[in-house]
């Protein structure tokens, strides 16, 4: 910042020249005080340089009767899990008052490697909000689990942490490996101290919880219930409270959040894809929800700007007062966060501040390389009919057990719609199946509805090889070949043919279209696995979300609720 724009911020915000720009005859939440103040709001060039009072301005836009609050801050994200690149993504977002983002490029590191993050680096030097890079911890999430296109190493995160747009270390998920002290992750948490450190450590409590936070861990969105959630606030954590598509923790954490709490919670919706944004809204849509569901809304909206600028060390920005980051939000009604116009650093958010942007070039095509397969390839060979099989939770990432006996014959188990239980696939697409392998894995679910055809993937968390959901094996075969020639995305087909797609040619995650058109094709996929009977609300990131081992798998019992994995009471 230099000499001239500091002198020039200075007489703006004394009034002795007329500001850059100036919100004329509006109010502005102060989230010290909780008041609503009636004054002018003066800036120069991207700060806030003058409130409470009166100003002139080269440029002046009357606002009145409208109300101001600081930008909103999502905490924790995948671009990717959006469906849309960085650029297509602030289109959709920051019109809703997303003025700075902090992502996780996980799932495409997953696929590409590094490469990755120099492209999101790019991707972010050229967005019009602030959008920050947490740099990918656990690539792959679980290595002797998983068959990923990349691994990533501490010595492979290093060349990127030095970069201004790179807040530190993304949510680590392998936290059984940080607790037995593998050295890979040591090494990783020792080369990121002093610098944030997300984490993510589900239904972790009592002294493995200890542990975990003392490696220097300092942020958390997995917390599911409210007792979770205050003793990880006890130890020092800030719990970031998720909303997103299909893991949905605001109703169950919002008991919570009260002024007194607010400085130690913030929000984030982790994947939200863009069908959910245009019916429902992003950010906005948690702080309206949050407001109806009792939260104070000073509470609210401290969790949601400064609370999150803090928690990641962004201390430029989250009130509205001098010396602050023009990231502002105008609103026509406080309760009902309904947004009527943005500022990122300055810049009023039109069609004009994003037709500036310069074009960045997509990566990942032809990603997907797995073999075509056929029905046979389905099969579930076992030795009885008594299986375990994964329980779904609408609206958790978090799966049940379930202990069934199905049809059985020919040394084969077999799909038993009467219990609800179909198949569910893993398919290997990153070429790394050696000859002689499958590279398929075939398990059972319960949860869908499904009675017929299948629904397919090659978003799958987080090593995103192909998964597929099926009633009937023939129609798996089709939906997973069609991801092969569509370069990868969702199908749903049914009866031999495809009943609706969407491509997502980047790194077999994203699209080309716009982001109104991408929700468009997700409207006709979700009336496309409704016909097949499939009752959950968001199918295609639930099928998404099956392949993800560091996500706690539990059974219930007598006692309650079981972590099958740790054998531990999660909730009796």
């Amino acid at each position: 910042m230099s000499v001239d724009f500091i002198r020039r911020a200075i007489t703006q915000g004394a009034g002795r020249t007329d500001a850059d720009l100036v919100l004329k005859n509006g109010r502005f939440l102060d989230l010290v005080t909780g008041n609503l103040v009636a004054s002018d709001i003066a800036i120069c060039g991207g700060r806030i340089v003058g409130t409470f009072g009166s100003y002139r301005g080269q440029r002046e836009i009357d606002i009145t009767g409208r109300i101001v609050v600081p930008g909103f801050i999502d905490t924790h994200f995948h671009v990717e899990s959006s469906l849309m690149p960085p650029l297509e993504f602030e289109r959709c977002v920051l019109p809703r008052g997303v003025t700075t983002g902090i992502c996780d490029p996980h799932e495409m590191a997953n696929v590409l490697g590094t490469d990755a993050f120099a492209w999101f680096l790019e991707s972010a030097e050229a967005t019009v909000m602030d959008l920050r890079v947490q740099l990918s911890s656990c690539v792959p999430a679980a290595a002797h689990l998983e068959t990923s296109g990349a691994c990533i190493e501490a010595a492979d995160l290093l060349p990127f942490a030095s970069h201004p747009k790179v807040i530190g270390l993304a949510e680590f998920m392998n936290f059984p490996g940080v607790l037995a002290g593998d050295e890979g992750a040591l090494a990783k948490l020792a080369a990121f101290q002093g610098r944030h450190i997300d984490g993510h450590a589900p239904l972790l409590r009592g002294t493995a919880l200890n542990g975990y936070i003392a490696a220097g861990i300092r942020t958390e969105h997995e917390a599911t219930t409210p007792e979770e959630a205050m003793e990880k606030l006890s130890k020092g954590m800030t719990i970031l409270i998720r909303e997103g598509s299909v893991s949905k923790d605001l109703h169950a954490l919002a008991p919570i959040l009260d002024e007194r709490t607010a400085p130690f919670l913030a929000f984030c919706t982790d994947d939200r894809n863009p069908l959910d944004i245009a019916e429902e809204g992003h950010l906005d849509f948690v702080v309206r929800t949050a407001i109806r569901l009792g939260c104070p809304p000073l509470a609210v909206y401290r969790a949601v700007s400064w609370s999150a600028a803090r928690a990641f060390g962004l201390h430029d920005r989250g009130l509205v007062a001098p010396g602050q980051r023009a990231d502002l939000v105008i609103l026509d009604d406080l309760a009902q966060c309904s947004v009527s116009g943005v500022l990122s650093a300055g810049r009023l958010v039109d069609d004009a501040v994003f037709a500036e942007r310069r074009a960045v070039a997509p990566i990942g095509r032809n990603s997907i390389r797995s073999r075509r397969v056929n029905a046979a390839d389905f099969a579930a060979p076992g030795s009885g009919p008594s299986t375990p099989v994964i329980g779904v939770v609408p609206g958790k990432i978090i799966t049940l057990r379930h202990d069934l006996t199905l049809p059985y014959s020919d040394g084969e188990r077999r799909i038993d719609l009467d219990q609800d239980a179909v198949k569910v696939a893993v398919v290997e697409r990153h070429g790394r199946t050696r000859p002689g392998e499958r590279g398929i894995g075939v398990a059972f679910v319960k949860g869908f509805g499904m009675k017929r055809g299948a629904i397919a993937s090659s978003v799958g968390h987080d090593c995103h090889n192909i998964t597929v959901v099926g009633a009937d094996e023939a129609d798996m075969a089709v939906a997973v070949n069609r991801l092969g020639e569509i370069e990868g995305g969702f199908v749903v087909a049914e009866g031999g043919r495809v009943l609706a797609e969407i491509a997502l040619p980047l790194a077999g995650l994203m699209s080309l279209q716009s982001h109104s058109g991408i929700a468009e094709a997700l409207r006709h996929l979700r009336d496309a696995a409704r016909s097949l009977g499939v009752v959950l609300p968001e199918p295609f990131l639930q099928v998404a979300f099956l392949p993800l081992p560091v996500i706690p798998h539990l059974k219930i019992t007598d006692r309650g609720l079981v972590d099958v994995d740790r054998f531990e009471l999660v909730d009796a």
